[in-house]
């Protein structure tokens, strides 16, 4: 086999379809568009209009609310803590806080305090340093030996966990 014997499967290259060439070609005047105006033109995005009469997406009520004063946390499972301490990131003789984590590299930021969840067990006594946990999560630091504070605003929230 040689380059010049080289060549596409049958139907495997589309002819493009060469509009706006003549009347003859039957593609031609308004180019399969239709007719004139703001439709024929390029780049044009109508979405939600109904021809003047009130769009469906303003004809039906609004739903629910952004609340605020809502708290984003960053959440970490109790499986990424002890992967981190398995893997030499995190030292489980010193206090686990957010700035430990972000420097492990197990959450990217703090955003509005690190909240840990209860996916996973621990298999040493830590002692972390949070904005929260759920109650699993806690449950299963307090039964490996470690211990948890809870800092900040949540601890108002949290009811002492």
């Amino acid at each position: 086999m040689k380059l010049n014997e080289l060549s596409d499967l049958p139907g495997a290259l589309k002819k493009r379809k060469r509009v706006g060439r003549g009347i003859g070609s039957g593609k031609g005047k308004t180019a399969g568009r239709g007719v004139k105006g703001q439709k024929s033109r390029t780049g044009v995005a109508i979405n939600g209009f109904e021809g003047g009469q009130m769009p469906l997406h303003r004809r039906l009520p609004k739903r629910g609310f952004t609340n605020i004063f809502g708290k984003d946390y960053a959440e970490v499972s109790l499986a990424h803590i002890q992967q981190a301490i398995d893997a030499g990131k995190l030292d489980p003789a010193q206090t686990i806080d957010a700035a430990a984590l972000i420097a492990a590299g197990v959450i990217r930021r703090a955003k509005d305090g690190v909240r840990v969840l209860g996916g996973g067990t621990l298999t040493g006594a830590v002692t972390l340093n949070v904005a929260g946990a759920s109650g699993p999560a806690s449950q299963a630091i307090q039964s490996a030996g470690g211990s948890i504070q809870v800092i900040g605003a949540a601890a108002t929230t949290e009811a002492g966990v």
